[in-house]
């Protein structure tokens, strides 16, 4: 056994790890290993499954135009809701068949050109809109092709009076749900009665 040095003697715990420092010391260092081909292959088999999945998700657009329409008709709708407390004037909401739509004037199924609500800084320039509105300065969203919309009870048009309550162009507004699905998404846009609350 190697004597420990004379200031480790006053301490012993101070010997015992001098001596086991310098046994480990002694061992020669083991080279660092790498993967093994079997780790490889597994790895390079979960990526080649993930890529797969993940790949169908891309080249199929429907899921995700379905939740940028629902964002950009929430949008749309809280815009016709500030702009009429804004000009202390009604605005509606055309939603008809493949649009939704902000009119300054009652649309009756379809909105004068005089009457439309000009976009804050443009259309939103997609081709969907471009094909289905007719006017890039119009505020109108064309549905894209592969998204659907259904509504909780049938209407084509509402409003939002001077204080941004909703309000029906015939009888009385029960509120709104609207349901945006595609590609197996669904999105729901709805505006609340009384209060004209988005969400």
């Amino acid at each position: 056994m190697a004597v420990p040095p004379r200031h480790a003697r006053r301490n012993p715990d101070r010997a015992r790890l001098i001596l086991l420092s310098n046994r480990f010391r002694s061992r020669p260092a083991r080279r660092a290993r790498g993967f093994t081909m079997v780790e490889l292959v597994i790895v390079m088999v979960l990526i080649g499954i993930l890529g797969a999945i993940a790949a169908g998700r891309f080249f199929d657009r429907g899921g995700f135009d379905a939740a940028a329409f629902a964002d950009q008709t929430r949008a749309l709708l809280r815009y016709g809701q500030k702009l009429a407390i804004a000009r202390n004037s009604p605005v509606y909401v055309l939603l008809g068949g493949q649009r939704v739509a902000l009119c300054a004037t009652q649309p009756h199924g379809g909105c004068p050109l005089l009457g439309r609500v000009v976009a804050p800084g443009g259309n939103v320039g997609d081709p969907a809109s471009a094909t289905r509105c007719g006017d890039e300065r119009w505020y109108c969203l064309g549905l894209p092709d592969g998204v659907q919309i259904s509504l909780s009870v049938p209407m084509t048009e509402f409003g939002f009076d001077a204080l941004g309550r909703p309000i029906a162009t015939s009888g009385s507004f029960g509120g709104l749900a609207m349901t945006v699905t595609g590609q197996g998404e669904r999105h729901s846009v709805s505006v609340e009665p009384e209060t004209g609350y988005v969400r």
